[in-house]
């Protein structure tokens, strides 16, 4: 650990330190590198005395986290004023093969958030972030679309997660086997997993020759 990572490590609550730096980072450009290539983030927060772990689209703004759903659901509707919560994004790159199977493991780039999740009330702020989230998955997608209606607004909720601590956990290279294993006829090495959007399939009611739009090959670059 570098002496700035030992500064940053000691005004951190326990609950955002790294447990083992080997493959723990607080780098800040990381974080937001690895938030920026997701496409699901793992939300947690406790509802009635009880973790609860949500898979939700997402986009950053800055230093904050922006998630949505229905307004009438639990994460939106009973954290109105506020909520302890982490938010987790992880990229799987490959499955490590080693000749034990104790010593199998994965490469990945793991972002993990620790803020305050509160809903967005300001209607300017909220329009921004769907606009935001949409175009994350879909760069350009919010302005290929017809206007949002001000039921589909009301029926639509916001919360932001500033982010407060973050850190990063990142796995890359080869099995590492155990002495005596080494050079014996078992298989080891990497399987790569890659992560890439297919050929989109229009649906059966769009007018014959509409041209695919630019957010789609958009997001075929983004996530290839």
């Amino acid at each position: 650990m570098s002496s700035l990572e030992k500064r940053q490590a000691a005004d951190l609550p326990k609950y955002a330190k790294i447990r083992q730096m080997n493959r723990g980072s607080y780098d800040q450009s990381l974080v937001h590198e690895i938030l920026d290539a997701g496409l699901v983030a793992h939300c947690g927060f406790v509802h009635e005395g009880r973790p609860m772990v949500i898979p939700m689209a997402y986009a950053r703004i800055g230093n904050k986290l922006y998630i949505h759903g229905a307004s009438s659901t639990r994460i939106i509707k009973n954290n109105k004023d506020g909520v302890p919560a982490s938010l987790t994004v992880t990229l799987v790159d490959g499955i490590v093969v080693a000749r034990s199977a104790f010593h199998h493991s994965m490469n990945y780039r793991c972002a993990i958030v620790h803020g305050t999740a509160r809903l967005v009330t300001n209607p300017k702020e909220e329009v921004d972030a769907l606009a935001a989230i949409t175009d994350h998955l879909l760069p350009g997608r919010w302005d290929e679309c017809r206007e949002m209606l001000p039921k589909e607004h009301k029926a639509t909720g916001v919360l932001m997660l500033e982010i407060e601590h973050a850190s990063t956990k990142v796995r890359t290279g080869g099995p590492v086997d155990d002495e005596a294993d080494l050079g014996s006829e078992i298989w080891a090495g990497v399987v790569p997993v890659v992560t890439a959007l297919g050929q989109p399939f229009t649906a059966a009611d769009v007018p014959e020759n509409t041209a695919v739009p630019a957010s789609v090959p958009a997001a075929s670059k983004k996530f290839a």
